[in-house]
């Protein structure tokens, strides 16, 4: 996954600078990089399917060539229209590929240790997108160099998963969920997933936008885009496991108000000293890149085991909808005002939410610490992503409906992530 990332996380950056430098209209280079959120849409609904008939290892394959094919022709036709159908494609290609990876992954996931399990697997994606920023200054970004080292990328990527010997759950049904007892279970879960959602995109998205804009070279875009997303890499597991630890509602509501006071001094207080910049920059996407985590974790731990699945099938979706707008809201804000948009869009999403997350706090008691679990160390993360042989059962291990959902159901659970960010 982190190859993948690579290439991922270097595709939404080296499209957005590409974008300005080529003039497209802000707003026009903001629904662009929406198509993405679209097509990652279509794919968690194509993906499961897809898992169903040819199973894991082909359609991994599958998608991972379809999108290197797509970073070759954003090199080849230079235009909105091209590039906004290729994006949705990747989205498509990429949203199946999560599909697949984490299969294993959510296959053993359990309440217990899913606060932290899923900083963890967050904090390897923002590793793998924060190094990707690196490579801008390696290749000329009017050249169509980028694209083809993106499109190598994501070819090399298959390799692990074709040439692995593990074997991959079997296929099951998948099922529906109303949205409604979703939200009626855990409403501040479910509005804090569809707001990370607009938050990660804003910036995985529009953060090249708003570096270039703001006078930065392709060096200076590099290196803000890394501080924004290795920032995340620093708090995910901190933040994660303290969220075991304490009501998760006051992590989230610590963790956006945090962000809004940051945003804020970035939007009044500047121009600032680059330095103080980058660090403030690294203060608030280490503080709003946890929410997507923290989210899911809070939406689960109302949940029996066997709602999971369908669950995050649900919060996918929410999530993956935000995400699409959120380009397109804050291009279209900074093609209004200037790049101070940027930081203000931000802000007032996390302010907004702080307020949410209090009020709610004020209408129901937090999940019961016993619902909790213990730490889970480096061998059980490896061994829980699928890259080591699955441990024996423990004699005083739960069975039945206490057991992970397997197969394609376990599958469609783990396209929850953010994923979408990208």
């Amino acid at each position: 996954m982190g190859i993948l990332m690579l290439g991922a996380g270097f595709q939404a950056t080296i499209l957005g600078l590409r974008a300005t430098l080529e003039g497209f209209p802000t707003p026009v280079t903001g629904l662009v990089m929406s198509c993405y959120y679209v097509g990652y849409l279509l794919g968690t609904q194509i993906a499961p399917r897809a898992l169903q008939r040819v199973g894991h290892v082909r359609a991994f394959a599958a998608l991972a060539a379809l999108a290197s094919v797509a970073s070759l022709v954003h090199a080849s036709w230079v235009h909105p229209l091209p590039w906004a159908l290729m994006r949705l494609v990747s989205g498509l290609c990429f949203a199946g590929i999560y599909v697949v990876a984490e299969s294993w992954l959510n296959h053993r996931a359990s309440r217990a240790n899913r606060g932290r399990l899923l900083a963890i697997y967050m904090l390897v994606l923002y590793v793998g997108l924060g190094s990707a920023q690196f490579l801008l200054v390696l290749t000329s970004p009017e050249s169509s160099a980028p694209f083809m080292l993106i499109s190598a990328l994501i070819s090399l990527a298959m390799v692990p998963i074709v040439a692995s010997a593990q074997q991959t759950p079997e296929p099951a049904v998948p099922h529906r969920v109303r949205y409604r007892d979703l939200y009626r279970n855990s409403p501040l879960g479910v509005v804090a997933v569809a707001a990370s959602g607009l938050i990660s995109s804003i910036i995985f998205s529009m953060g090249p936008v708003y570096a270039r804009l703001s006078g930065n070279g392709p060096r200076g875009v590099a290196a803000f885009m890394a501080v924004s997303i290795l920032a995340a890499v620093l708090t995910q597991y901190p933040v994660g496991r303290l969220s075991d630890r304490v009501d998760r509602r006051t992590v989230i509501a610590s963790a956006c108000t945090l962000a809004t006071l940051v945003a804020a001094s970035i939007v009044f207080f500047g121009p600032l000293p680059r330095g103080l910049f980058l660090a403030l920059t690294a203060l608030f996407s280490g503080s709003a890149l946890t929410l997507y985590s923290l989210s899911v974790s809070h939406v689960n731990d109302k949940l029996e085991p066997a709602q999971m699945v369908d669950a995050s099938s649900a919060l996918l979706m929410m999530n993956g909808m935000a995400a699409a707008a959120g380009p397109v809201l804050a291009g279209s804000l900074i093609h209004a005002f200037g790049p101070r948009a940027y930081f203000a869009t931000l802000g007032t999403l996390t302010g907004a939410l702080t307020v949410y997350d209090l009020w709610r706090k004020s209408r129901r008691a937090a999940v019961p610490r016993e619902l909790k679990g213990p730490f889970i160390n480096t061998q059980q993360i490896v061994t829980c992503a699928g890259l080591d042989s699955p441990p024996a059962r423990r004699a005083d291990a739960p069975t039945g409906p206490e057991v992970a959902p397997t197969g394609l159901d376990a599958a469609r659970a783990g396209a929850v992530r953010s994923k979408e960010a990208i």
